[in-house]
């Protein structure tokens, strides 16, 4: 869990701004934002347009389908993030970018905080990107319509990582990915349930049984359902 001496915080760069907090604002992220854990912020883009229509996209050169959003538009808007908030990595969501994992969850969530920025039409002017070099981040190998609901999938896996998110910490040491695995079974009331049962290791009391079988299962579930994770568990565990 990451303990911040200072508020974690998330600046959103979009042509959207109306999307968040969306699914942020409830649950343990709203309460954390609300407590003061976390500050959000948005960017909009749009506000940085020169022109009067308020333009922020052009035609492709080479011709083809699709807009692209202009790398003018775009550049000013990270400068004026990078002004206020230089030391907050910048992060670009699109289907290019390295996939995301916990371990880089983890680091963004012990650090000041994150910028990212989010993609429409068919993408950005790649000068801009040249001249930026943001972390080019992937959710994985689909298409979203725009790059918001990346950016809140992001900081919802950042935010409750945070010292003060989640009321029971050590439930955080257990789940998917945390040691290159995934996470066991879980069960409670009824006991039964249409004419299944919960396994008699977890019911009958014996810690260090209920242990060794979770591991069991954790270990069981990627090497039947994501061997790529159980290959790579398994080399760096010797």
């Amino acid at each position: 869990m990451a303990k911040l001496d200072t508020i974690w915080k998330a600046k959103v760069l979009t042509l959207f701004p109306e999307m968040f907090p969306g699914a942020l604002g409830l649950s343990l992220a709203g309460q954390g934002l609300k407590d003061g854990i976390w500050a959000l912020e948005t960017v909009d883009i749009r506000d940085f347009a020169r022109d009067k229509h308020r333009s922020v996209d052009d035609a492709p050169f080479g011709g083809g389908p699709g807009m692209v959003m202009r790398p003018d538009v775009v550049s000013d808007a990270i400068d004026s993030v990078k002004a206020a908030d230089g030391e907050l990595p910048l992060v670009y969501l699109t289907p290019r970018g390295r996939p995301l994992d916990q371990a880089r969850i983890r680091q963004l969530a012990a650090g000041p905080g994150v910028a990212l920025l989010c993609g429409r039409f068919e993408g950005l002017d790649e000068r801009v990107l040249d001249a930026h070099r943001p972390e080019e981040i992937s959710l994985g190998d689909f298409v979203l319509s725009g790059g918001e609901t990346a950016a809140i999938a992001v900081l919802d896996a950042c935010v409750r990582l945070l010292d003060g998110i989640v009321g029971q910490p050590d439930s955080l040491a257990e789940e998917s990915f945390e040691d290159g695995l995934l996470e066991y079974p879980h069960y409670t009331r009824p006991q039964e349930w249409n004419g299944q049962k919960v396994p008699d290791v977890l019911v009958s009391g014996h810690h260090e049984k209920v242990r060794p079988w979770r591991r069991q299962r954790s270990e069981a579930i990627p090497r039947e359902r994501r061997p790529d994770l159980w290959a790579r568990h398994s080399a760096d565990n010797g």
